[in-house]
């Protein structure tokens, strides 16, 4: 298998590993590197990517950020990955644009990929990082990948054009150092719904469930099939324990509906239209957050019982297959899923780039 690999990747803010966990299913790519500045994200990483290393630490110190460069030179890393965080998208955030603060983060992945010079990188971000100051940031990064000798092509992704149940929307640039590789293309299949991701999990109530148990069901669909794949054991399957209220409330929302259903006294601090909203079964969930545990916070409780969906449901809904098991604390757990590239998006980005490279010597 080694013969096969043509692409090592250093996964920068890798998190639990949800783009890696998706370009690692393309048999022509492994990820050998990756690094996070959370530990508990770490720890998961190293449970799914047994042949990774990982370099935990924070990417804007000096020491740990050459760490990640001659560890990555030492792996022949040729493929770079990741989504640097940014809260720069505003007018003020253009004043100042890759100088800002709050931006600097993008100035670390360039200054890492300027190091290593891969052949190949992926940048993933949320879809205001191309739409904010109408354009401007987005440009002002792709001048920056010019400077430094890559062909660039972006746009904006769905992950349920690409077998995810989730309207999720990421910004996706991919650079290469031989030709532009163009972004995936929708696939031509009829979208995944919740009910073909979880319904086979619809037996927990409120506070019921274990970190590791058997499967008491059979797959109902071809996607629980496929999530299920090579899965001995159930992980993260576990409802929160909501209060007294919380449940009285979910008890007076009919399956599928949402705070409409509540009296206005009832509809608590947070005005959003989406909170306390169930999932519709035969929709896509819209985005996934870091705070689906909790009912107030969004369109985030299961279609037809009363309580918010688990982790391993959200981890469905993200396309993370069952083998894929997460550590840590349950708040740390939910970021980890909520903060995630769905692998299938992930494994549709890491497919075009094969495909568009497989006949270079790369």
């Amino acid at each position: 298998m080694q013969n096969k690999i043509a692409f090592r990747v250093l996964d920068l803010f890798s998190g639990a590993g949800g783009l890696s966990a998706g370009l690692d299913m393309n048999p022509e790519i492994k990820t050998v590197l990756a690094t996070d500045f959370m530990a508990d994200s770490l720890k998961t990483f190293n449970y799914n990517f047994k042949d990774a290393q990982t370099i935990y630490g924070d990417i804007c110190d000096e020491t740990i950020k050459k760490n990640i460069i001659e560890t990555a030179k030492k792996l022949h890393v040729n493929m770079i990955v990741g989504g640097p965080p940014c809260q720069g998208f505003s007018n003020k955030g253009k004043k100042l644009g890759l100088k800002d603060p709050r931006n600097f983060l993008f100035k670390q992945y360039l200054e890492v990929v300027k190091a290593v010079q891969p052949d190949v990188f992926v940048i993933e971000n949320v879809k205001a990082m191309s739409t904010s100051t109408n354009g401007w940031f987005i440009n002002e990064i792709l001048k920056e990948i010019d400077k430094l000798g890559y062909q660039a092509n972006w746009g904006i992704l769905t992950a349920s054009d690409f077998g995810v149940p989730q309207n999720r929307q990421r910004t996706i640039i991919i650079a290469s150092k031989t030709k532009a590789i163009s972004l995936p293309v929708p696939t031509p299949i009829k979208k995944v719904t919740v009910r073909d991701a979880i319904s086979d999990l619809a037996y927990l109530e409120s506070g019921e469930g274990y970190d590791e148990q058997n499967y008491k069901t059979k797959p109902d669909s071809d996607y629980q099939k496929l999530m299920r794949q090579n899965s001995k054991k159930l992980y993260n399957h576990k409802a929160t324990n909501h209060s007294k209220i919380a449940l009285d409330k979910l008890k007076m929302i009919p399956p599928e509906s949402g705070k409409e259903n509540l009296p206005s006294n009832l509809h608590g601090k947070q005005k959003f239209k989406t909170t306390w909203g169930r999932l519709k079964w035969d929709s896509q969930s819209p985005t996934i957050d870091t705070r689906f545990d909790t009912p107030s916070n969004g369109t985030n409780s299961h279609p037809v019982l009363n309580r918010a969906i688990t982790p391993r449901e959200a981890a469905r809904i993200q396309s993370f297959p069952d083998t894929f098991r997460f550590l840590g604390s349950k708040t740390t757990i939910c970021k980890q899923i909520g903060n995630a590239v769905p692998p299938l998006l992930g494994k549709a980005i890491g497919k075009a780039i094969v495909n568009s490279l497989k006949d270079k010597n790369v």
